[in-house]
């Protein structure tokens, strides 16, 4: 039977339905895992999300993923994404990055396992404890999966809190680009894209609302980056859309991050105008791909992107310290 740790792997689930001549009769679901509680499990599927209830499942194993990105590849894009949301406060364990950025967003107040922490595992662990204590902050590690299994691992037993999976999703520029419809800033219904070196004060307001109040490190973390876009959209002065694109990953990687649009302004194309210009400018500079988080569960972004040609490179979800 699958464990926690098997949260945001691929997994094939034989469950039963129905009964027929006495006898069950079962079907298959293959999917990622997202969600493994006591009552049920829920897969996201080719097809979309299927919750199935423990009583029913005969049968659930984890099965290799259908392209597993190799380890030096996984590591060179965390390292590229940690780049792209630059944490203030910054240590190193042998290889791993311990950072912090006054608690503003999981991924830059996380430590990042990646590489040999020069040291015994449990003691590495025990040093990312002592680390964010001393800060006054709870600890929080970041474990890209499958790469970090045995860190995943030892965190179960020591009782971490596992957060949502998180999907590192790609795609290649050109592809992208042969994707997305291109910018018409001639037409009446389509806004023009602009894109500036810093953000304004209303697309702050913006990351704000959807991330929290912006400290001053959430501030360094938004805008440290030397190739960096912010992309806005306004309609009769009012800001209905945004973006921020960045380029690292020695000039590889082009990373799309709050992509957001007004309720009153969606269906009509301006999330795919703002990644058309972002990624425009990221060609631009020289970048070759593109990169993006998003959490499994975002029932309104996974399938935008999947429908632009982005593919799950692996997964991350956010671990927890317990309390005291």
């Amino acid at each position: 039977m699958l464990q926690p740790e098997d949260v945001g792997q691929r997994v094939v689930v034989r469950r039963i339905v129905g009964i027929r001549a006495g006898r069950p009769c079962f079907s298959d679901a293959l999917g990622e895992l997202a969600e493994l509680s006591e009552s049920h499990l829920t897969l996201v599927t080719a097809q979309g999300r299927l919750s199935v209830p423990r009583s029913e499942i005969h049968r659930a194993r984890r099965v290799p993923p259908s392209r597993r990105p190799a380890a030096a590849a996984v590591a060179a894009l965390e390292h590229a994404a940690d780049a792209a949301w630059p944490a203030p406060t910054r240590a190193q364990l042998g290889d791993w990055l311990l950072r912090s950025a006054d608690g503003w967003t999981g991924r830059a107040n996380s430590a990042l396992p990646v590489g040999d922490p020069d040291r015994p595992l449990p003691a590495a662990i025990d040093a990312v404890q002592h680390w964010y204590a001393d800060l006054g902050q709870p600890a929080l590690i970041n474990t890209p999966l499958p790469l970090a299994a045995p860190i995943s691992a030892e965190l179960d037993a020591r009782g971490w809190r596992g957060g949502p999976p998180v999907l590192v999703q790609t795609a290649p520029l050109a592809a992208l680009l042969a994707a997305l419809p291109p910018a018409r800033p001639d037409l009446a219904d389509a806004p023009p894209v602009e894109l500036t070196a810093a953000p304004s004060t209303d697309w702050l307001a913006v990351a704000a609302n959807r991330k929290g109040d912006l400290p001053a490190a959430a501030r360094q973390v938004l805008t440290a980056v030397p190739q960096i876009r912010f992309a806005q959209v306004r309609v009769a002065g009012r800001l209905v859309a945004v973006g921020r694109g960045t380029v690292t990953g020695a000039g590889r990687w082009l990373g799309l991050s709050l992509i957001e649009v007004a309720p009153e302004a969606r269906r009509r194309g301006l999330a795919r105008q703002v990644v058309r210009a972002l990624a425009d400018w990221g060609t631009a500079v020289g970048a070759t791909n593109a990169f993006l988080q998003v959490e499994q569960g975002n029932a309104e972004a996974v399938p935008l992107y999947r429908a632009l040609g982005f593919t799950t490179h692996h997964t991350y979800r956010t671990r927890t310290a317990p309390a005291g």
